[in-house]
């Protein structure tokens, strides 16, 4: 066990501590593709000298306190303890499809793995043969956007050595800008409606109202289940395609858009005539709700937190059986903008924060763990970097994410990364056997969206 540093000991905070509980258990899968075969002891050099096992999550200890509390205790890392070299001999897969073999190498990781409290809760599993390292990291340690900090900061352009990367950032628009007092009267009493409908329909969501059960439904002990994992993969140009058709749309309005209808594919294809048109779906998307990303948040004297910082918006979806591409798009960008306009995700980041405060991890937990219950599925999007990249001299391929098992039956990651989207769909095997066949509905629909936007142009 490794030896602990002398520095005090740091209470996690109440995000940290739901991400412990035993229902909300999650490890965060980030896979890397590199272009050449790696060289282990360069992958060893550059994590020690990496801003990652100097950061305090990376080096610290789960502990807890003679109360039960967990806190943060510094240690040293033994950094060989954290590098796993998979036994590639031992994977029993007959395909000779790369990606299959490490996403299934990945499901298996997903529900039988979790990471063991005596290091700090990170671990690096290099497949050597197929060019690829899986960061596994506790989502107490940190979201998403944290992550993605974390390792652009230890990346360097690969056109530029020097030059670190940059992400691909549309920034937000100010709503008030060119309305007069009329219209931003208007745009508060709107929101103000609609954050009360819709912060209304987050409450009931935690508590008992539920999607109607289709067959990609989950549900309570779902979590448990063998997991399959797929990968869908998009261009941007396609999507900016589309995008440019539908007025004043955004990538992830066209994101959602795709997901709509690929869904709506698949159920045709899974139970046909089985579902009444305009039926909802429920999602859970995760916003972040930093005023800075990317690099900015290592810098010293950033006033980003640290951590896990991100609100929760119910975004729901309709069974079509058949209307135009765009359609979904359009129809996503109305939701999508309506829920902008709101403070939804700052309620439910309250919420949470609340209930952990006063109610204590096992109920905020249990909420959580509801409102997964009740809708169908969960989507995340973050940005990654603009152009290639490298780690110690080796480009990488691509970007992938994913995380453990929740008890819904349908998970989806997207990462951007040089001019492609990469979306990593994580099934519960028994329910969704095919993610596969998913997967290419997805990538099917965007081409559909792209056919539709080049013949209204």
């Amino acid at each position: 066990m490794a030896s602990s540093v002398h520095v005090s000991d740091e209470p996690l905070t109440p995000a940290g501590r739901l991400f412990l509980q035993p229902e909300m258990k999650t490890v965060i899968h980030c896979l890397l593709g590199f272009k050449y075969n790696m060289d282990i002891d360069a992958i060893k050099s550059t994590i020690k000298n990496s801003l990652m096992v100097k950061h305090p999550r990376f080096c610290s200890l789960l502990v807890h306190d003679k109360n039960g509390f967990e806190h943060w205790r510094r240690t040293e890392v033994d950094v060989d303890r954290h590098i796993i070299l998979v036994d590639e001999t031992s994977i029993t897969n007959s395909s000779d499809d790369v990606d299959k073999i490490v996403n299934d190498y990945i499901a298996d990781l997903s529900v039988s793995s979790p990471l063991i409290s005596d290091k700090p809760l990170w671990e690096i599993h290099i497949m050597k043969e197929k060019k690829c390292a899986i960061f596994r990291i506790h989502h107490a340690l940190g979201d998403g956007i944290s992550l993605m900090s974390m390792l652009l900061a230890s990346c360097r352009k690969a056109e530029d050595p020097m030059a670190v990367p940059t992400l691909m950032t549309g920034g937000r628009r100010d709503w008030r800008e060119g309305k007069d007092w009329r219209g931003i009267l208007m745009g508060v009493l709107k929101m103000v409606l609609f954050s009360l409908v819709f912060c209304v329909d987050f409450v009931l969501r935690c508590l008992w109202v539920r999607d109607r059960k289709t067959v990609i439904s989950g549900g309570d002990g779902v979590e448990l289940w063998p997991r399959k994992v797929a990968t869908a993969k998009f261009l941007i140009e396609d999507m900016k395609m589309v995008k440019k058709v539908v007025a004043n749309a955004t990538i992830n309005d066209v994101l959602f858009g795709v997901i709509s209808t690929g869904i709506s594919t698949y159920l045709d294809h899974r139970s046909p005539n089985s579902l009444k048109e305009g039926q909802q779906l429920t999602g859970i998307a995760m916003v972040n709700l930093r005023s800075q990303t990317g690099l900015q948040m290592m810098e010293s004297n950033s006033t980003c937190r640290w951590g896990n910082k991100f609100g929760i918006l119910l975004l729901p979806i309709y069974y079509y059986h058949k209307i135009e591409p765009l359609e979904h798009v359009k129809r996503a960008k109305e939701m999508i903008d309506r829920k902008k306009k709101t403070l939804e995700a700052h309620f439910s980041y309250k919420v949470g924060d609340l209930a952990m405060s006063w109610l204590g991890p096992k109920v905020a937990s249990l909420l959580n763990y509801r409102i997964m219950c009740n809708t169908t599925f969960t989507i995340s999007n973050v940005v990654g970097p603009k152009e290639e990249i490298t780690i110690a001299g080796n480009p990488i391929t691509f970007i992938r994410v994913n995380t453990s098992s929740l008890p819904q039956a349908l998970v989806m990651h997207v990462v951007s990364y040089a001019g492609k989207a990469e979306m990593q769909i994580v099934v519960a095997k028994d329910i969704i056997p095919d993610p596969e066949f998913l997967a290419k509905c997805f990538q099917d629909s965007l081409l559909e969206m792209k056919e539709a936007a080049l013949a209204s142009l």
